[in-house]
């Protein structure tokens, strides 16, 4: 079965992991475990799409700096197509994870990735490219981090790229990211922002931020909805379905709703139904739960 090609505008940067080995002493010192990993958004998204045999472009902006060329290598390394722009200020993006028990807390500096403009968007480009590798075949897909809405400063980039793929006669697919960022921007403006769209991916408490099913439908044709231990649903106007979730030991939780993402899209776009795409879904979200960092 053919799958369609998708290209994904998010962050990409790099993730540190850091998990104190005792309660952390606020103004003190406190002994800690800490790693640094490839990490954003869109990078780990487009890396679940790779490993899941998706042909995949990752449109973004970097820094002009080490962690910008390591960001390009890993992905290409992994089978991404990287259109990357190059900011010569702003440094590439950068998220502290401190992880505390069953609680994780994130610490994110966007750096470039806030620069996001619409000039740095090439749909077409990015299609061309994919295209011309031999993998890809049929119409493209545009899959959308939601950060890239909800920060001001990237949020003409995020609205240009819906905007352009619809234009193209794209489908389309946002995932809401974080639900304290959709509640301070306010849930109309996100839900606006993403009128028409195919596909909402949010995880449990993102939808409960846009309002539940309801809302998201007047907006989306569907929504795909992670829950994490209790699996996960797919809700239309007319019918909802639903999946379990295996128990997971987690590893750290971090791009658990990244890989989500990526199995529900691999599996949809290959033609499968609500159930086949979450339970795809699910298999890629307990992988990364199961491990340390947001990469396949």
């Amino acid at each position: 079965m053919t799958v369609r090609p998708v290209v994904v505008v998010g962050d990409v940067g790099l993730d540190v992991l850091v998990r104190p080995q005792a309660g952390v002493v606020r103004g003190g010192d406190t002994p800690s475990d800490v790693r640094i990993l490839p990490g954003g958004a869109g990078g780990n998204t487009a890396a679940w799409l790779a490993s899941a045999g998706v042909p995949v472009a990752l449109v973004s902006r970097v820094g002009d700096d080490d962690a910008g060329a390591a960001a390009r290598r890993r992905l290409e390394s992994d089978g991404v197509v990287c259109r990357f722009a190059t900011d010569p200020v702003l440094p590439t993006c950068t998220v502290v994870v401190l992880l505390e028990e069953d609680e994780r807390t994130m610490l994110p500096d966007r750096g470039a990735n806030a620069a996001l403009s619409p000039g740095d968007l090439d749909l077409t480009g990015a299609s061309a490219e994919l295209s011309a590798s031999g993998a890809a075949a049929g119409i493209p897909h545009l899959h959308l981090s939601g950060f890239v809405l909800l920060d001001p400063r990237s949020r003409p980039a995020g609205v240009a790229a819906l905007e352009s793929a619809r234009s193209l006669g794209w489908t389309t697919s946002v995932d809401p990211q974080a639900a304290n960022h959709v509640e301070r921007v306010g849930a109309d403006a996100v839900l606006g922002w993403a009128e028409g769209v195919d596909l909402l991916l949010p995880n449990e408490i993102e939808a409960h931020a846009l309002g539940g099913d309801d809302a998201m439908l007047r907006s989306a044709k569907a929504a795909a909805v992670s829950m994490g231990a209790g699996g996960a649903r797919w809700a239309t106007r007319a019918q909802t379905w639903r999946v379990p979730a295996p128990a997971v030991v987690n590893g750290d939780r971090t791009g658990c709703g990244d890989a989500f993402d990526a199995g529900v899209l691999a599996a949809w776009l290959a033609g499968a139904g609500p159930e086949e795409a979450l339970s795809r879904g699910v298999e890629l979200g307990s992988r990364a739960a199961g491990r340390t960092g947001a990469r396949p």
